[in-house]
Parts: structure tokens; C-alpha cells; sequence
């Protein structure tokens, strides 16, 4: 969850060079990774992990894993392999899900509880169950020797070859071409982002054939990326609020503050309020308000009710809310800063205090 009071803007655009390729020697290679499980628009409900035996005997799964790490983090999640993969099988791998969304896979033949990063990741086949620590830098992971393939996606730091696999949507998976017979040893080169096709044991067998003669022609990729970040911002129309000069009995007259959000965030944010104590003395300050086209009013202002504001750390008065990004110029949500009650008989003085409103991503 996504808390932001100010718009921070950051692209970041890098040309990588990897580390030499490293291709898998025991014929079992990751064949694909679906990472979008039970988002909004998700094609199936969990996040998967498909293996491929390319190779031409049956190899034992026993004492095997896969394993994920974030993109950058060298701390790796383990899920335990069972079982044996005969030649030309594939063996699927359920993990964890985000939601209810989308269909249910084909019956998995081992499941785990990692929950993979569309925006990027890295994902290790490995011929042991001990949890890795590499990752931080392109190579690092294949000199392992236990490694026996891996994927680097989307942002991740690590992967094989000379550069990242492209970053996954909740409608695509990084997917080995030849139905999982390529490998070059390359993560740009082996996958490509496509609608997810999970299979597991259950599938037709897939023999590969032999590798084509080499090609007079030599090519070398650089992988490029680019880091868009999320955009959260909002927009007062006024920043400082003031009531004037008032004597104890009056109800002052409600003061707009108009809040512009502006969200890419496609499953919606919410927009809240909280404030301190206004000194010498607090004062019953409170708001009502709208919901622009597309938005939802919080339960406390409905029917243009006026609510009082909460004093942190109490939680924030909830404005409203919207299940879906913003218009392109942002979404205007009308609020007033009135008080509940007339003003107290207090000390003459200057009372002031401070309003915060508060953009969460959903």
C-alpha cells in the first residue's frame, strides 16, 4: 500500500551488460513464470512457476527447489520439489495469490505460498533446498553450483546472459520459446512476455529436436529498461485555511478546499483526513464533501453530512475513494472546513492548527 501527501516523479532508463551465459546441463530448465495470480485483470487466480525436461532422461526431483527473490533482494524464497520428471514433461509449480480473480489453474504437482512481483524478480531452478543469497549483480546467481537455471525479469538484477527477461502484467507470462526446448542461456533472448499457458505433468510429452547447425551470422544483446514509476500526487486548492476573525457564539461560514488527485494506481486509491489540536485550546473543526464522477463518497459524509476530524494518531475521517485511476487531469473531490458547534467561550487569541489529507494507493 502506496501512502503519498506530494507527487515524486522518477524514470530511470539503464543499459545493462551481463554476465556470460550459463545453460542448463541437467535438461531441466524453467519453462515459464506467471506472477499476476488474483490481481485486478488476472488471467488465473495463482501466481505459477512451470518447469520443462528438455533432456533425455528422467531426473529425480528430490532434494530440488524452486526459489524467488525481489528484484534486487538477495533473500530467496524456497519451495520444495517431489516427485520424478520424465523426459519431455513439464511439472507445475502453484504459488501464492492476490486475490479471487481469474481461473483456476490446471491441478498443480507441488504448490508453495511465494508471491511473485510482475514489476520484476528472479526465479531459481536449484538442485537443493538450501535458500540462496546471491542475486545482487548480473552473473552472481550462475556461478552457483547448485543453480541449474535461472530467470531474471522485468527490473531484477540478476539473470543469464546479457540481459533481463521483459516485466510481467497480470495478463502475461515470461514464457521459453520452442515450448521450452530453447535455451541459449540468455534471459532476454529464451522468453518473451506472452498470455500465460500453465501445463503441468499431465501434458502431451515434448521432444526437442537437435540444435540447428551454428549460424555464420554473430549478435550480442544489450538488454534495456526502463523504471516508470507509480504517480501518486495530490493538489490543495488552498494552502492555508482561514476563518477570519470570529467572537465566541458564532458559527463561522464553511471555507472550500478543493483536493486534486491525480492516480495511476489502476486498482484506486482512497483519500483521507486527520489533523492536530488546534492551540491554545482545540475547536470542533469538521468537513463535509463530494465525490467527483467515478468516486465514492466515505460513509460519514454521505448525503453531504458534516463529520468531525479526527486528532492523530487517531485514524484518518475516510473522504472517499475510487476503484480505478484517475482521470488524465486528476479527480477533483469538493470538500469544506466548517465547525460543528458554535465557537466556544474561550480566551481572545489566535487558535490555529494543522489539516493533513492523506492519498493512499489501493
Amino acid at each position: 500500500m502506496h501512502r503519498i501527501r506530494l507527487l515524486v516523479p522518477l524514470v530511470v532508463l539503464a543499459v545493462v551488460v551481463g554476465a556470460p551465459a550459463r545453460a542448463s546441463t541437467s535438461g531441466l530448465v524453467v519453462s515459464q513464470v506467471y506472477a499476476g495470480g488474483g490481481n485486478s485483470g488476472a488471467s488465473y487466480t495463482n501466481d505459477f512457476v512451470e518447469i520443462f525436461n528438455g533432456g533425455s532422461s528422467a531426473v529425480d526431483l528430490a532434494g530440488w527447489s524452486v526459489q524467488y527473490a525481489s528484484a534486487a533482494s538477495t533473500s530467496w524464497s524456497v519451495t520444495a520439489l517431489a516427485g520424478s520428471m520424465q523426459p519431455g514433461r513439464y511439472y507445475l509449480v502453484q504459488l501464492a495469490s492476490s486475490g479471487s480473480v481469474g481461473a483456476a489453474l490446471p491441478s498443480p504437482d507441488t504448490t508453495g505460498t511465494t508471491n511473485l512481483a510482475n514489476s520484476g524478480g528472479k526465479v531459481a531452478l536449484v538442485s537443493a533446498t538450501t535458500a540462496l543469497a546471491c542475486g545482487a549483480s548480473a552473473g552472481s546467481c550462475s556461478a552457483v553450483s547448485s543453480v541449474v537455471d535461472l530467470l531474471g525479469y522485468g527490473s531484477a538484477t540478476d539473470y543469464e546472459g546479457s540481459g533481463a527477461a521483459p516485466a510481467l502484467f497480470s495478463t502475461t507470462a515470461a514464457t521459453r520459446a520452442g515450448s521450452g526446448c530453447t535455451d541459449t542461456g540468455s534471459s532476454s533472448a529464451d522468453f518473451t512476455a506472452i498470455a500465460p499457458s500453465p501445463r503441468n505433468s499431465a501434458t502431451a510429452v515434448v521432444t526437442c529436436s537437435s540444435a540447428p547447425p551454428p549460424s555464420a551470422n554473430v549478435s550480442e544483446d544489450a538488454g534495456v529498461d526502463v523504471d516508470i514509476q507509480p504517480v501518486l500526487s495530490l493538489t490543495l486548492e488552498r494552502p492555508t485555511i482561514s476563518f477570519g476573525a470570529v467572537v465566541a457564539g458564532d458559527t463561522p461560514a464553511a471555507v472550500s478546499e478543493r483536493v486534486t488527485v491525480v492516480s495511476n494506481n489502476v486498482t484506486g486509491y482512497a483519500l483521507g483526513v486527520h489533523r492536530t489540536a488546534f492551540t491554545p485550546a482545540d475547536l470542533p473543526l469538521a468537513i463535509s464533501g463530494s465525490a467527483p464522477v467515478g468516486g465514492t463518497i466515505g460513509s460519514a459524509l454521505a448525503g453531504g453530512a458534516l463529520a468531525g476530524i479526527p486528532i492523530a494518531p487517531a485514524a484518518d475521517l475516510t473522504i472517499g475513494s475510487s476503484g480505478t485511476r484517475s482521470a488524465s487531469a486528476g479527480d477533483v473531490w469538493p470538500t469544506s472546513l466548517a465547525f460543528s458547534s458554535p465557537i466556544p467561550t474561550l480566551a481572545p487569541g489566535h487558535y490555529s492548527g494543522t489539516l493533513t489529507y492523506t492519498l493512499i494507493a489501493q
